[in-house]
């Protein structure tokens, strides 16, 4: 017992000491990320071609209903917490203990960047232990809003597309400012299956989650109830 708490916390020591630096990503964006990689990888190995599609936009220049969209979707106390939500944690494992499956992820925007930008899909226990570490360590070096802005430009959202804008162009054929809010919650609702879902060819699944969606950002007060039910009505 005691070697494996020895073998624990050495590993644990050289994760943390491992970490790369990312003082860089306060004002530069990365010109590729580990998932992108990954991705030509796996389509190199299958003997395929991929077409990156990932084009930068600014901060200001993606609407808001749009990032709030995103919050209450994937992290909704992305602004309370410091890269890791505990709560949120602690009510996952309930769930999943209470029905005896994985029914609920607890990973945060921060997480899911760190994941995006440097690690891997794989599901293993140092990959998430380098992600926990990870999602601390770009907290302490960027603000919530680049944090937040560097996921919107990275996360996947297709096959070879990454970033919200780069969506938008493929799957709507306009700019991401010019997205009605239908088309937002859409957009939105792919990010758990970006390989298996389409926001233009919607399934059962992803018509439910971007009416939840939907429902969120009504009853947060983000929309009206014009807006709710205008949108709503293309998603039955």
């Amino acid at each position: 017992m005691l070697l494996a708490i020895l073998f624990a916390g050495g590993a644990v020591v050289y994760i943390f000491l491992s970490l790369p630096s990312i003082s860089h990503l306060k004002s530069q964006n990365p010109s590729t990320t580990a998932l992108i990689e990954q991705r030509l990888r796996e389509a190199q190995r299958a003997g395929k071609v991929l077409r990156v599609r990932q084009v930068w936009v600014g901060f200001d220049g993606i609407p808001a209903l749009l990032k709030e969209s995103v919050r209450v979707a994937e992290d909704a106390r992305f602004y309370e917490h410091e890269g890791i939500d505990y709560e949120e944690i602690s009510e996952a494992v309930k769930k999943n203990l209470e029905q005896g499956r994985w029914a609920r992820g607890a990973s945060t925007i921060t997480q899911q960047l760190a994941k995006n930008l440097y690690l891997s899909t794989e599901k293993s226990l140092v990959r998430k232990l380098k992600e926990y570490f990870l999602a601390l360590h770009i907290e302490k070096e960027l603000s919530k809003n680049r944090i937040f802005h560097l996921y919107l430009n990275v996360i996947e959202l297709g096959p070879g597309i990454f970033g919200v804008e780069a969506a938008a162009r493929y799957y709507f054929g306009k700019s991401v400012g010019q997205l009605s809010l239908e088309e937002i919650v859409r957009m939105t609702a792919v990010i758990p299956k970006p390989l298996l879902e389409s926001p233009v060819r919607p399934s059962r699944w992803l018509k439910w989650k971007a009416r939840w969606i939907l429902s969120i950002l009504y009853k947060t007060g983000h929309i009206s109830a014009d807006q709710y039910h205008r949108a709503g009505s293309g998603l039955k």
